[in-house]
């Protein structure tokens, strides 16, 4: 199975830069796995598609504030992406002009913080001792929202609110569980009302998200790692929910890939927990039957992903018909609903 089989035309005008004026207004596409048919809806129309008895599975992952610049010791500027905290003043970072940046060099951050490398990891990421204690109150108010590298613009005050879901909770991500991003209190609301179940895991959205597959069969790609989190009442009612032989419904492949690979033996892992599975066709869903996710970029992990939930020749046709009927693309980008 070749990567390029995974590919598509998509015009650089539907490749979303910017949020929907407002949360929760996104067309909605809905797509029967079984029939291969499409009907074309608003997210307003999520709580009517779903059937009563569902558990519906959120990431309450937040996003970081994780890229800050800096002024190196010659004047120029420098981007640190923090990516974690090794002590409370020593942080793994990804910087850019990375050749430049050796092992000694001082850089000045915001807030009269001083960063020194104590190590160059690998080709782009370093180790940075601090002057002071970094948390995310630092970043916070000094850092960015770190958004994705096809959103060609700077991040703004807009993206502070609208790059995290309404349940955002656990900070640790660099890019946002964007399936979640569409969800508001009122559409939850709703879903309660009907007699839909909800409930929380969190994974962190690591920076491997944005990396392409370099080789040319899927199954040499090795997938990045990424932390999680299950509660005792997640793994309770999602049991509960396989043993009553109800829908589960994950928003975004984060939730998919935490509850497939926290499966095992009847039951789900609690606690703190890693994860590098990688789905693609052939897979065989144990926990995941519904899932509810955004349009993803061509020969990503994340298309050979619901490749494996809808069939790829049904994806395919799906994501003709998005490109044709004006659908956006990507992390602010519209939604599919997979049944």
């Amino acid at each position: 199975m070749k990567i390029r089989d995974f590919s598509f035309n998509l015009p650089p005008e539907q490749v979303a830069q910017h949020p929907p004026e407002t949360r929760g207004t996104a067309k909605l596409m809905v797509l029967n796995r079984t029939s291969g048919e499409i009907s074309h809806k608003n997210m307003q129309d999520f709580p009517d598609l779903v059937e009563e008895g569902t558990l519906v599975v959120f990431n309450n992952s937040r996003v970081r504030k994780a890229r800050v610049y800096a002024q190196s010791e010659f004047g120029g500027r420098v981007e640190f992406f923090f990516l974690k905290s090794l002590e409370e003043d020593l942080w793994l970072c990804m910087v850019s002009k990375a050749k430049k940046q050796k092992r000694g060099k001082t850089f000045q951050f915001p807030g009269d913080l001083k960063g020194t490398i104590t190590e160059e990891v690998s080709n782009n990421h370093r180790k940075v001792r601090f002057s002071s204690p970094v948390d995310d109150d630092y970043l916070d108010q000094f850092g960015h929202i770190p958004l994705p590298p096809y959103i060609k613009r700077d991040d703004s005050d807009e993206d502070a609110e609208r790059y995290q879901s309404v349940f955002s909770k656990e900070t640790g991500s660099v890019a946002a569980p964007t399936a979640s991003l569409h969800f508001t209190d009122e559409i939850i609301e709703k879903l309660h009302k009907k007699g839909v179940e909800t409930t929380f895991v969190t994974l962190h959205v690591g920076l491997g998200t944005f990396e392409p597959v370099r080789t040319e069969s899927i199954l040499d790609h090795k997938m990045h790692e990424e932390q999680f989190f299950i509660s005792e009442e997640t793994a309770l009612k999602v049991e509960a929910a396989v043993r009553e032989g109800r829908p589960i419904l994950a928003v975004g492949t984060t939730s998919v890939r935490t509850l497939e690979s926290a499966w095992g033996n009847g039951q789900l892992k609690r606690g703190e927990n890693s994860t590098d599975i990688f789905i693609y066709p052939g897979y065989e869903f144990q926990v995941v039957n519904r899932m509810f996710t955004n349009f993803h970029t061509p020969e990503s992990t994340l298309l050979v992903l619901v490749s494996a939930f809808a069939g790829k020749k049904t994806i395919e046709k799906a994501y003709e018909e998005a490109v044709a009927s004006g659908y956006m693309f990507y992390s602010y980008g519209d939604a599919m609903l997979m049944l």
